[in-house]
C-alpha cells in the first residue's frame, strides 16, 4: 500500500461530525481525503480534498466512488456492503472489513456473535412478526429493537406488559431482557492490520431519556479495578475474535451485583470517544487512522480527568442553529467546545459535543453541569 502521507487516497463513507473530526486528524498527517454523503451541506464538505454527494446504500454510487481511492472506511455503519465485498475482491483496501460492517448492521448477527463467542450479554430472542413477539420467552418488561436501521436511540421499544404490544415494531427485531443496571460504561478498543491491540480507559455514560443518546461522559471511570480489567478483557476478545482494523466501540452495562454485559458495537469512531482529542495522549481519531494505516498504535494514556457533553438541539425548535449562552462557558478554564457546522437545528440534534479538563475531578464535573445547563441550540 502506498505511504499515508504521501500519494495515498483515503475515502470516507459519511460526511458527519465523526468523518469532520477524523479529517481534522488527517490534515496532520497530510493523508488525501474523498467523502461521501447525501447531504450537500454535510459537515465534511469544507474540510475534505474532495465531496461527493451521493447515496450511501447505493450499489453503484458507492462502488464507483470506491474505484477512485485506495483505502476506504466508514463514519457511519448504515452503508451497501455488497458493493464494498465486491471492491475487496478488486484489490480495494475496505477498513473496517465489509463482513464486520455486515455483522454489525444487523443487531439480531451482532447477539448471535456474543452468544457463539462467549461474550457475555443479555438473554435474548430474535423475531420475525408481532405474533412471535407476543409468544416471546423473555418476560416482561423487555426492549424490543429492529434488527437494521436503529440508531441515536431510534429502533427502541420498551415493552413493560401486554399493553405495550399493539404499539411495538412489526419489522424483524430481537428481544432482550431488560437489564437493571448500575452504570453504562464503554471501552474503545484498537487493533491493526498487524494484529496489534490497545484500548482506551474505561469511561462511565449518562443518556438523554427522552433521545436515549449519549449526553453526559466522563473518563476515566473511578470503578474498581477488577471492572475495568474484566471490561478491557472482554473489548480486546470481541476485536480479536473479530479480526478487525480500525476503532471498535464497545457499549456495556455493569449491573447491580457486578456483572458486565455488552450492548452493543459500532466499528468507527464513537461518541463516546470524543472526549479522547483532549483528553488522552493520542484521540480515538488518530488511532483508528493509525490502526486502517497498519501503523503503530498510540498511548491511549488519560492526560487530566475529561468529561463530555453533547451539545443537542433543544427540543421545540428547528431552524437557523443559534447558541445560547457559548460565552459564558468559554468563559470557564478548561473548556473546549467543538461545533459541527451544521446550519440548522431540531431537536436532540447532536450539534457538537463540549469537553471540559480538569486536574480535580469534582470540579470537571461540576463545570460540565454548568455547561449542560448554560449552553442551548434554539432557532
Amino acid at each position: 500500500m502506498k505511504a499515508f502521507y504521501g500519494d495515498l487516497k483515503l475515502g470516507i463513507l459519511g460526511g458527519g461530525q465523526l468523518g469532520r473530526m477524523l479529517i481534522q486528524q488527517a490534515i496532520n498527517y497530510n493523508v488525501l481525503v474523498k467523502v461521501l454523503d447525501p447531504d450537500r451541506e454535510a459537515p465534511c464538505r469544507k474540510l475534505c480534498d474532495e465531496f461527493v454527494v451521493g447515496s450511501l446504500s447505493d450499489y453503484e454510487t458507492v462502488y464507483n466512488f470506491g474505484k477512485k481511492v485506495d483505502l476506504l472506511t466508514i463514519e457511519i455503519e448504515k452503508v451497501n456492503v455488497d458493493a464494498l465485498e465486491q471492491l475487496e475482491k478488486e484489490g480495494v483496501v475496505v477498513y473496517p472489513q465489509p463482513r464486520i460492517i455486515r455483522l454489525i448492521q444487523d443487531k439480531g448477527l451482532q447477539k448471535q456473535f456474543f452468544k457463539e463467542n462467549g461474550i457475555p450479554t443479555a438473554d435474548f430472542q430474535i423475531i420475525a412478526s408481532r405474533e412471535e413477539l407476543a409468544a416471546s420467552k423473555i418476560p416482561f418488561p423487555y426492549i424490543q429493537k429492529l434488527r437494521r436501521d436503529g440508531y441515536d436511540g431510534r429502533g427502541v421499544y420498551k415493552v413493560i406488559d401486554e399493553t405495550y404490544l399493539s404499539k411495538a415494531f412489526t419489522e424483524p427485531s430481537l428481544v432482550e431482557h431488560l437489564i437493571d443496571f448500575e452504570k453504562e460504561i464503554g471501552v474503545i478498543v484498537a487493533r491493526n492490520q498487524s494484529g496489534e491491540v490497545n484500548t482506551f480507559p474505561l469511561v462511565e455514560m449518562e443518556f438523554n431519556p427522552q433521545a436515549n443518546l449519549v449526553e453526559f461522559l466522563i473518563s476515566p471511570s473511578t470503578l474498581p479495578f477488577e471492572v475495568h480489567e474484566q471490561a478491557h478483557q472482554i473489548a480486546k476478545k470481541i476485536a480479536e475474535d473479530l479480526n478487525i482494523v480500525g476503532i471498535l466501540a464497545v457499549e456495556m452495562f455493569l449491573t447491580k451485583d457486578g456483572k458486565i454485559l455488552v450492548n452493543e458495537l459500532a466499528p468507527r469512531p464513537h461518541n463516546s470517544g470524543h472526549q479522547t482529542i483532549e483528553g488522552n495522549v493520542v484521540s480515538q481519531f488518530e488511532q483508528h487512522l493509525r490502526a486502517i494505516f497498519n501503523q503503530p498504535l498510540g498511548d491511549t494514556a488519560c492526560l487530566n480527568n475529561a468529561i463530555m457533553v453533547n451539545i443537542l438541539g433543544e427540543a421545540g425548535y428547528e431552524g437557523p442553529a443559534i447558541y445560547q449562552g457559548i460565552e459564558k462557558i468559554l468563559n470557564c478554564h478548561g473548556v473546549y467546545v467543538h461545533l459541527y457546522g451544521k446550519a440548522l437545528t431540531k431537536p436532540f440534534r447532536k450539534m457538537g459535543h463540549v469537553t471540559i479538563v480538569d486536574a480535580d475531578r469534582d470540579k470537571a464535573i461540576e463545570k460540565a453541569r454548568f455547561v449542560q445547563e448554560t449552553l442551548k441550540v434554539v432557532s
